[in-house]
C-alpha cells in the first residue's frame, strides 16, 4: 500500500473519491490558479516565521525537494538532537508520513520535548486547520516525538505594519494541544479508513456535491463531471440562494432553473428565473430614473484597483488591506459633457498619498460621486482617511457623495445575458452590447489587475513590457468608470455627447 500524508488525509475527509484518485491517478488533478497562488503566500508567510522563530538563523531547514523521504527521515532523525528550531521536519508513523511546518524545542521547564507549529497564510484558525494539526500531532505522537504543545500561527488581521522590515507581532499562536490529544482516536479511525479506501480496487461511487467545493475546490473536479450533462439554463444563475434552498436543490438532484418550485424562490430569483425561460429583458425606466432624479451635475464616477498583501510591505498597512494603486473619475457636466481623470502608480513604492492628492483634486468639492458596490469604495476612502489624518476630513467628506448604482441596477434591471449576476461586467455587455470587457487586451478584471501590478513593479520586468500594462490597467479602469456613465444615461434616460468620452 502507497504511503499516506496529511494532505491525502485530509482529502480522504472532504471526499473518499477525491484521495482515490490522488493515489491511483494523479494526473487527472488540474491545479487552479488560486491554489498557486496558496502556495506562494504560504511560501511568505514560512520566511516571516524563520525570522520571528529563529532570529539567529540557527535552525535547521530539511530540504523537502532536493532528497527522497527516507532522506528527510534521516536528516530529521539527526537534526532532532540539536536542540534547534526545525522546519519542514519529516515523520512517519502508521504508514502516514507528515511534515511539520516548524518544531522548536521545548520553554516550559526542563521537561524538553519540542512544540509543534503549523503556519498559516490566513487571518483566523478554519476548522480543516484544526483538523490538519490534529493529524500532525497525532502522527508525530505515533513516531515516538515527545510533544508539549501544538499551535497553529496565523496573521493578525489587525496588526499594523511599523515599517523597516520589523513585523513582530504579526503572527497570533493558539494552543491546541489539549484539543490535539482528545481527537487522537477520531484520526486514528481517519487513517484506517483512508487506507481502506485507497486499498479498493475501484474508485468510490461518490456524487458531486458541497464536497467538490468545500473545503477547498477539489482539483478533480472537471473528471468527476465529465460525464454530466450540461444544464442548459444551471441553478448557480440563481443569485443569493438560503441555505435551504441549497440543501433542497442538492437533496433533489436539481440543476436546471426551470424545475425549481416558484415558492421556493424570493422575488428576484423568479425575476431571474422567468427572464432566463423566456428570454426577456426586465427594466423599469421609469423606476431607475426616480431613483436618480434627485442628484444634480456635475456628477463624477469613481473606480479603484487595488493590491493585497498577506504580509504588507508598506508602513501603515495590515494583512490583505486593500490598498489603492489606481483610480478612474469620469466627470459629467452640463449637455452630456465628459471629462476624465485618472492615476496610475507602478513604481512598487507605496502609492498610497499620492493617490490621495490626486482623488481630492479630481473629485472636486460638491456633486454625487457615482460608484458600483459603495461597501468597496466607501472602504479604501476610510482606510486613507485613518493612515493620514491630515486628509480625513476631505476624504470623509467625499464618502457623503457617494451613490450606488449597484442597488439601482439589482432592484430594476435585468438580462437573461447576466445569468444572475449584477456586476458591472455583466450588467454593461447587456445594457450596451457595443460595450464588453471581452475586448480589452491583457487586463479584463479586478484579479487580472493585481497579477499586472504584481508584475509591473517586479524588479525583473522590462521597461517595455511595464509601459505595456500601465496601458493595460489605465484602459481597463477608464472602462470601469465609462461603464458607470453609460449605465446611469441608460437608467436616468440622459443623452450623452458620446464623440467627448474621455
Amino acid at each position: 500500500m502507497p504511503s499516506l500524508s496529511k494532505s491525502k488525509i485530509m482529502a480522504y475527509r472532504q471526499c473518499p473519491k477525491r484521495v482515490w484518485i490522488e493515489v491511483h491517478h494523479p494526473e487527472l488533478q488540474n491545479e487552479s490558479d488560486k491554489s498557486q497562488a496558496s502556495l506562494a503566500c504560504g511560501y511568505l508567510v514560512g520566511g516571516l516565521a524563520r525570522q520571528h522563530y529563529d532570529p539567529q538563523t540557527k535552525g535547521v531547514h530539511i530540504d523537502h525537494i532536493a532528497d527522497g523521504f527516507s532522506e528527510k527521515l534521516v536528516q530529521t532523525s539527526n537534526s532532532l538532537t540539536s536542540e534547534q528550531p526545525l522546519f519542514e521536519a519529516a515523520l512517519e508513523a502508521e504508514n502516514v508520513m507528515i511534515f511539520s511546518d516548524l518544531l522548536l524545542p521545548a520553554q516550559q521547564g526542563n521537561a524538553g520535548g519540542w512544540d509543534m507549529f503549523e503556519l498559516k497564510s490566513t487571518t483566523h484558525v478554519k476548522d480543516y486547520h484544526r483538523d490538519e494539526i490534529a493529524i500532525q500531532a497525532y502522527i508525530a505522537r505515533q513516531a515516538g516525538l515527545p510533544l508539549n504543545k501544538t499551535v497553529v500561527a496565523h496573521l493578525d488581521k489587525e496588526w499594523i505594519y511599523p515599517g523597516n522590515g520589523d513585523y513582530h507581532g504579526l503572527l497570533v499562536e493558539h494552543d491546541l494541544t489539549d484539543e490535539t490529544i482528545a481527537r487522537a482516536g477520531e484520526v486514528a479511525s481517519w487513517i484506517k479508513a483512508a487506507k481502506e479506501t485507497v486499498s479498493q480496487e475501484n474508485e468510490p461511487q461518490m456524487k458531486t456535491g458541497s464536497q467538490c467545493e468545500t473545503p477547498y475546490k477539489c482539483g478533480f473536479s472537471d473528471y468527476c463531471f465529465r460525464n454530466q450533462q450540461k444544464a442548459i439554463h444551471p441553478i448557480h444563475w440563481l443569485p443569493r440562494p438560503s441555505p435551504s434552498l441549497s440543501s433542497y436543490l442538492e437533496q433533489h438532484g436539481i440543476t436546471e432553473l426551470r424545475d425549481v418550485p416558484d415558492d421556493l424562490l424570493n422575488k428576484q430569483q423568479k425575476r431571474v428565473k422567468y427572464a432566463t425561460l423566456s428570454g426577456t429583458v426586465f427594466f423599469d425606466q421609469q423606476a431607475t430614473a426616480r431613483a436618480l432624479s434627485g442628484f444634480q451635475l456635475p456628477a463624477y464616477f469613481l473606480d479603484f484597483e487595488t493590491i493585497s498583501f498577506a504580509v504588507p510591505i508598506w508602513a501603515g498597512t495590515r494583512p490583505y488591506q486593500k490598498t489603492p494603486f489606481q483610480f478612474s473619475v469620469h466627470r459629467m457636466l452640463g449637455a452630456g459633457h465628459i471629462e476624465h481623470s485618472e492615476f496610475l502608480d507602478i513604481s512598487g513604492n507605496d502609492p498610497a498619498e499620492k493617490l490621495v492628492r490626486s482623488l481630492l483634486a479630481a473629485c472636486g468639492k460638491e456633486g454625487p460621486i457615482f460608484v458600483y458596490y459603495q461597501a468597496f469604495e466607501k472602504g479604501r476612502i476610510n482606510e486613507l482617511a485613518e493612515r493620514f489624518p491630515e486628509f480625513s476630513e476631505p476624504l470623509l467628506a467625499l464618502n457623503e457623495r457617494i451613490v450606488d448604482l449597484l442597488p439601482i441596477a439589482r432592484e430594476h434591471y435585468y438580462h437573461p445575458n447576466q445569468h444572475g449576476s449584477w456586476s458591472i461586467k455583466a450588467v454593461l455587455p447587456a445594457l450596451c452590447p457595443e460595450l464588453s470587457y471581452d475586448d480589452l487586451h491583457g487586463v479584463q478584471d479586478g484579479s487580472m489587475a493585481m497579477d499586472a501590478y504584481l508584475e509591473a513593479i517586479a524588479s525583473e520586468t522590462s521597461p517595455e513590457q511595464k509601459q505595456q500594462i500601465e496601458q493595460q490597467l489605465l484602459t481597463y479602469c477608464k472602462l470601469d468608470t465609462y461603464a458607470m456613465v453609460r449605465l446611469w444615461s441608460e437608467f436616468s434616460n440622459s443623452k450623452l455627447n458620446l464623440s467627448n468620452k474621455n
